[in-house]
């Protein structure tokens, strides 16, 4: 069975799908998940409450794409280039888990300021 969730920064909501990789089945047991944002770029990042190992890392990843960047044990947003980047890829700042995607336009994200109270829920 999918595992949904729904993230909320501000007035912008946005589901997405947990896959089914180990990473993704920590992500799901600690939600909810509330904390501040942190922006890298096109990026979101964000300290959750969950640590994993590296599980089949990606070193450039695609839109939308949810990621898990175990050195900062940081749910990661991604919808667009980061100061990593190189040429059009989307590059995080080191290896990441890759444990869902958006399942909508995921440049959405491009409205949520640093800062701002972010919140995943399980739906």
């Amino acid at each position: 069975m999918a595992k949904k969730i729904k993230i909320r920064a501000g007035k912008m909501e946005m589901e997405a799908e947990l896959n089914d990789s180990r990473t993704a089945e920590a992500v799901w047991k600690a939600l909810p998940v509330r904390a501040s944002a942190n922006t890298w770029g096109d990026e979101i990042y964000f300290s959750i409450p969950v640590e994993c190992e590296e599980e089949n890392p990606k070193e450039v990843v695609n839109m939308g794409e949810l990621g898990y960047w175990p050195p900062g044990k940081a749910f990661c947003i991604f919808f667009g280039r980061t100061p990593a980047s190189q040429g059009d890829e989307i590059r995080p700042a080191s290896p990441v888990n890759i444990i869902g995607k958006v399942s909508g336009d995921a440049t959405q994200f491009k409205k949520v300021k640093s800062g701002s109270e972010i919140t995943i829920e399980a739906l």
